[in-house]
């Protein structure tokens, strides 16, 4: 059996609130002990300069390129995720030298995958200075120099997260994750672990965005706002009926497919019930394209939070004979599940294993991926 290490993983999603941290003890394959989680948020005028960094990002046609403010954001972004890291160790009696590895996914500015083009500004060899630990980083890119979508890359956790809940919850196979971010994404695990994984729609974007402009708040919280309103069947249309749905090749997505509707189309709570019923709605469809028709959906992600959304799934899903679960009633932690895969994935850099497939990204053939940023030598 391959020898298990200690890693960190560290997520800044699409919604740009914050940066998860999870610790794994893992040998990136079978083996998965998952240990303590937290998150911690960004402060609203770092948020407004990462929402600048993606207009800044526009301009941008090759990788390397820090056009406007995203130089300067890329190093306080990632001296933000050093803090982080060491007020996670702080907070559990840790130090750095109790972790082999931080898995880094810095935060997506641009994502252009028609173009083989996906930016995740983050600096890795920075981090591996402020924290004294080793990082691997960048594990999208060479996803798409093979062809690939650049998302998502979760699959191969969901994966061996699957293996252990079949085992101790006795769930109905085919099992399906949904991670609701701000975009959501889907995981087909079949037989002989068959991966089949696409992004499936806008997640939280869309409400995040709707309330942020006309309540002037990050997001619907317990979907409070759209509890109140009621859905819109010719707004909910013109997002469903999007070519996206329908087309037979599946593609990853970028926050800024999808925008949020105008003023007029709704009043505040009618959008945001709308837009909830969107979130829920694209995920059964796009689920038409998975190989066999799901038995148990498996939710993570900070859309499970919304009750209106897990609502709507659960019903959709029941008229196609499918059960919806929250990830915590599989013994899962749905909100640092992302953290924790790219501490799974490090492991798995290291170990030179695929991080993509075919069937998750549309990659020619299994790749791993990354680059590897070796903390300070002493002496």
């Amino acid at each position: 059996m391959e020898q298990t290490s200690t890693a960190i993983g560290l997520m800044s999603g699409t919604s740009m609130d914050g940066i998860d941290v999870a610790l794994l003890r893992t040998d990136g394959d079978t083996v998965v002990e998952r240990g303590p989680a937290g998150g911690f948020a960004y402060d609203a005028g770092f948020r407004d300069r990462l929402k600048q960094g993606l207009v800044d990002a526009t301009a941008m046609t090759q990788r390397d390129q820090r056009p406007g403010s995203l130089s300067k954001l890329e190093n306080d972004l990632t001296l933000r995720h050093a803090e982080a890291v060491a007020a996670f160790l702080q907070q559990n009696g840790l130090s750095s030298a109790d972790i082999d590895v931080i898995g880094f996914h810095g935060q997506t500015v641009l994502h252009r995958p028609d173009d083989a083009l996906t930016v995740q500004i983050g600096d890795g060899p920075l981090l591996a200075r402020q924290t004294g630990i080793d990082v691997v980083w960048d594990m999208r890119a060479n996803d798409l120099e093979n062809g690939g979508q650049g998302a998502p890359l979760i699959p191969a956790y969901h994966a061996a997260l699957a293996r252990g809940a079949a085992d101790t919850h006795g769930l109905v196979a085919p099992v399906v994750f949904v991670n609701i971010g701000g975009i959501s994404n889907v995981t087909f695990i079949g037989a002989g672990d068959t991966l089949v994984a696409f992004d499936s729609g806008p997640g939280n974007t869309l409400i995040d965005q709707w309330v942020e402009a006309h309540a002037g708040i990050p997001y619907d919280q317990g979907g409070m706002i759209a509890s109140e309103g009621s859905i819109l069947p010719a707004l909910a249309e013109r997002y469903l009926s999007n070519s996206f749905f329908t087309a037979t090749k599946r593609r990853s997505l970028d926050r800024n497919d999808f925008a949020p509707p105008q003023g007029r189309d709704a009043d505040l709570a009618d959008g945001a019930r709308t837009l909830a019923h969107v979130t829920a709605a694209a995920i059964l469809k796009s689920a038409g394209h998975l190989p066999e028709r799901p038995a148990t959906y498996i939710v993570c992600g900070g859309g499970r939070l919304n009750p209106v959304i897990m609502g709507d799934l659960a019903s959709l899903a029941k008229q196609d004979g499918a059960a919806v679960l929250a990830a915590e009633a599989v013994g899962l932690n749905g909100d640092s599940m992302e953290a924790e895969a790219w501490a799974y994935l490090a492991v798995r850099a290291l170990r030179q294993l695929p991080l993509t497939y075919p069937g998750t990204t549309g990659v020619r053939q299994p790749v791993s991926g990354g680059k590897h940023a070796a903390k300070p030598r002493i002496g």
